[in-house]
This record gives structure tokens, C-alpha cells and sequence, in this order.
């Protein structure tokens, strides 16, 4: 592939990163909002469960997701790197593979700890 192709690889994958984001941000407010209404006090455990097992659910393929697409990513950094004559976007784009890698980490590690916290208001 050319540079040019690759770029636009690039950008896709961080766009499907950032939209694999949004249905589990909009669980979490909810949630959030129940919890701080005091909502699940009341529910009964059949809801209180549901809550988490929809929150766990979305969470998780929206960790699929986005891990898919930093693995994609990684791939996508060494045959950017196989192209001659690169441009300084390129180049940049390249050398994100620390960040890339970061981001895997801080995608599995955010989703566990979130997780543990929506458990802890939903059961209180």
C-alpha cells in the first residue's frame, strides 16, 4: 500500500476506536444518573443485575472493538514504516507505536476499573 492509503487506514482505525466509545459512555450516564437519584437503593436484585450484566456487555465489545483496531494499528505502523520517502505526517504517525501500545493498556485497565466502580453503585 501507499502512504497515502495507510494514512487513511490510520485515520479509520482511530475513528472506530472513538465511536466504539460512545454507546458505553452513554450506558455509563445512565447508570450514573440512577445511581445518583438512588434508583437501584429501591430495584430489586433481577435490575440491579441486569444494570451491570448491560453495562458489562456493552464494555466489553467495546473493548473488542478498540483493541482490534490498536492491533490493526500496530500492523499498520510497520508497513508505514516499509514506505520510502515519507512525508513528516507520516513519520510522526510511525513513530506512534509507544503511544499505540499505551493505549491498549489504558483501554483493558480503564475498562476493568470502571467497571469495578459501576458494580459498587449499582449494589451499592
Amino acid at each position: 500500500m501507499d502512504e497515502k492509503t495507510l494514512i487513511s487506514v490510520w485515520h479509520k482505525s482511530r475513528t472506530q476506536i472513538i465511536q466504539a466509545q460512545v454507546a458505553p459512555a452513554l450506558v455509563l450516564i445512565a447508570i450514573m444518573v440512577l445511581a445518583a437519584f438512588n434508583k437501584f437503593d429501591t430495584a430489586n436484585d433481577a435490575t440491579k443485575y441486569l444494570a451491570l450484566g448491560v453495562a458489562a456487555a456493552t464494555g466489553i465489545l467495546a473493548i473488542i472493538s478498540q483493541y482490534a483496531a490498536v492491533r490493526e494499528g500496530e500492523a499498520l505502523l510497520v508497513d508505514l514504516r516499509k514506505v520510502e520517502k515519507r512525508s513528516a505526517l507520516a513519520d510522526k504517525i510511525a513513530d506512534s507505536r509507544g503511544l499505540l501500545s499505551l493505549s491498549a493498556i489504558a483501554i483493558v485497565g480503564l475498562g476493568i476499573a470502571i467497571f469495578a466502580l459501576v458494580t459498587w453503585a449499582v449494589l451499592g
